[in-house]
């Protein structure tokens, strides 16, 4: 995992192709001082990747010939004193790159520079699509395979115009292959062209600014930073900036095409956004079910049978059962199955860079947590974890709680803890106890708005702070004392050093774990929750996955998100929807129904019959929140009635 940022300098950034309706296409250079400076953008995505900082630049400018003019470029080496501009036009774009290192055996600095004067910065993690050996590392096996690309911007056709011998992939046919999550930024100097993007379903956050009169950079980032100077900017009564700098870049593969300088002697760059090239990842982005209304014999039968193509997609799954299967499947196992490979992929699949740190002396290690509530979809995946890495290693559930043990979280949580040490007693189960007052979190408050940019109400708010506190791992654990001591259990100070924290996040959007779900369906039946889950995981990637990895990754750890693996979104869309939940049987029952067998599938039968709760409610900072900023619970919801909250924080 890593923090990436891009700014670009000297080029007019052409939009026109990718908002047609653009009036103005190309701001003027302004003068201004910039708002975020480049030690604000080093500083916010070190916190992301403490392994290494690097940064390289790209400088162009054109080569006039007799009959034409020409683009070229040079790589600038990190600590430079070259800057830019002076009396030769030319561009720059800057590369920063901080690592948090994951995979592979050898130490890896970003950005990453081949002999052909590419580079590259990459956030995420590829669980298919290209091979990779257990002790590669992602992002130098993509360098390799991004080299071999044509020099194509558009790849439609492109196997007529790439006059090669072979077949080669354009870049977005590559991009278009990978599984798993990412974000990128890619200079391919053959063409000239800007590449950059994140996977189809937004897992991996990118922040855009696009050029404006005040700020004419086209600037990149994983994260938002906090500037280090405001003295030139305007704040209303409350201290709030205006924070509409940065918008989520939407999900999918763009390029810029810089050419050569326009009548104003200035290099332009045009702005494409690219269409998706794999088949099947254009029908998970779909989100299309074949099956969403039972007929009148279905109500009655049992809804086990599946196609023989649901089959096949299964058959690489299965082959941990054994021997070959003479009758389908139940579709909870399917599901069982599925997460049970997801969750291989994330943790144990491949080797964890420097799984022991160097200065490691103690017997005990957890190299992967899980954000653990109790509730259906963290119990799943701590059983699931459980199964899937060594019995050696110990397993962080991370529990954050403004409530004290009163919280909701709190006591599902240790009821969860004993029913995993029930079905796992030869594991090392960490319940780690973060408790938290809203009071006492200025600092860190003000530190998670800024995390949670562009978003800015007191909901993101509210579950960035509980995230992030979550992810910290900062808390307390139980431990037993001796028997002689009649058992009793002391508080001991406990921080969690592991890396990857795996995430129940896309559970609720895909099995109607919501309650405006249940609401959809009485009021639209089955067409209406169809398209509401549809909704929900189409616009997942900007109401909630880039702000959860802004806030978990800025304590240096990784999320992971089993329940949005290719592979399980697949097979819960070849599911009927009346498997997947019922809606007329009560919360708790009918809700993401095909988890709770899944549950019980794994022994958690106490989870399986757990309710819905957000972490908002779940760890109360929602009550908190509201009795600090309005009062009571009720005069919240008074204000926050038909819109959304903006924060503001005090001076």
């Amino acid at each position: 995992m890593c923090g990436i940022a891009l700014i670009v300098c000297g080029i007019k950034i052409d939009l026109s192709l990718l908002i047609p309706n653009l009036t103005s296409t190309c701001p003027q250079f302004s003068q201004n001082c910039p708002l975020f400076s480049e030690d604000d953008i080093k500083a916010t995505l070190q916190r992301r990747g403490p392994d290494s900082l690097g940064t390289r630049n790209i400088l162009l400018h054109p080569k006039i010939g007799k009959d034409c003019s020409t683009l070229s470029s040079s790589v600038e080496n990190e600590g430079s004193a070259e800057d830019g501009f002076g009396s030769e036009v030319f561009g720059k774009l800057q590369f920063i790159g901080a690592t948090l290192q994951l995979r592979g055996v050898n130490p890896v600095v970003q950005p990453l520079v081949d002999a052909s004067c590419n580079v590259l910065i990459f956030n995420g993690e590829i669980f298919g699509g290209i091979h990779l050996s257990s002790d590669s590392n992602d992002t130098e096996v993509l360098m390799q395979s991004m080299e071999q690309c044509c020099s194509c911007v558009s790849h439609e056709n492109n196997r007529y115009s790439c006059p090669s011998g072979g077949r080669i992939n354009s870049v977005p046919e590559l991009l278009s292959q990978v599984k798993g999550p990412w974000a990128l930024v890619y200079w391919q100097d053959s063409s000239k062209t800007l590449w950059f993007g994140r996977d189809a379903f937004g897992r991996r956050s990118l922040l855009v600014h696009w050029p404006t009169p005040d700020d004419s950079r086209l600037l990149l980032s994983s994260v938002s930073s906090c500037p280090s100077s405001h003295q030139s900017y305007d704040f209303d009564d409350e201290g709030m900036l205006d924070f509409n700098f940065w918008e989520e870049l939407s999900c999918g593969v763009y390029s810029v095409s810089v050419g050569s300088p326009d009548m104003d002697e200035y290099l332009i760059g045009k702005v494409q956004k690219h269409e998706w090239t794999d088949s099947e990842l254009k029908e998970l982005i779909t989100w299309e079910r074949t099956a969403i209304q039972p007929k009148l014999e279905d109500s009655s039968a049992s809804f086990g049978k599946v196609s023989i193509s649901q089959n096949d997609r299964l058959s690489s799954l299965s082959s941990e059962l054994g021997s070959l299967q003479i009758t389908p499947l139940p579709t909870s196992q399917k599901v069982l199955i599925a997460l049970r490979e997801s969750v291989m992929r994330r943790t144990s699949l491949y080797k964890i860079f420097k799984a022991f740190p160097i200065d490691h002396r103690q017997e005990r290690y957890a190299p992967v947590a899980v954000l653990f509530s109790g509730g259906l979809d963290s119990m799943i995946i701590a059983a699931l974890l459980h199964q899937c890495i060594d019995p050696e290693y110990e397993i962080d559930l991370l529990n954050v709680s403004f409530d004290g043990e009163s919280a909701p979280d709190r006591i599902s949580a240790r009821a969860g803890l004993k029913e995993l040490q029930k079905n796992a007693p030869l594991r090392r189960w960490n319940l780690v106890e973060i408790d938290a007052d809203l009071l006492k979190l200025t600092c860190e408050t003000k530190r998670v708005m800024s995390l949670i940019t562009p978003a800015k109400t007191y909901m993101d708010l509210n579950i960035g702070l509980a995230l992030w506190l979550a992810a910290g791992g900062d808390g307390w654990l139980s431990e037993v004392m001796s028997s002689a001591e009649g058992g009793l259990c002391q508080r001991v100070k406990y921080k969690s050093e592991a890396r990857i924290l795996l995430v129940g996040s896309g559970a609720d959007e895909q099995c109607a774990g919501y309650g405006r779900h249940r609401t959809k369906y009485r009021n639209g039946s089955w067409l209406g929750l169809h398209e509401e889950m549809k909704l929900d995981m189409q616009r997942i990637w900007k109401r909630n996955l880039g702000r959860d990895d802004r806030c978990i990754a800025d304590n240096a750890k990784e999320a992971r998100f089993p329940f949005l693996d290719e592979d399980v979104i697949r097979i819960l869309l070849d599911i009927p929807l009346w498997e997947i939940a019922d809606l007329n049987q009560p919360s708790g029952t009918g809700d993401k129904k095909i988890l709770r067998e899944v549950a019980r599938l794994l022994g958690l039968n106490e989870a399986a019959i757990l309710p819905k709760r957000a972490i908002q409610f779940g760890s109360r900072i929602a009550r908190e929140s509201n009795r600090q900023n309005f009062g009571s619970n009720r005069s919240a919801n008074q204000a926050s009635a038909g819109s959304a909250v903006i924060y503001r924080p005090s001076n």
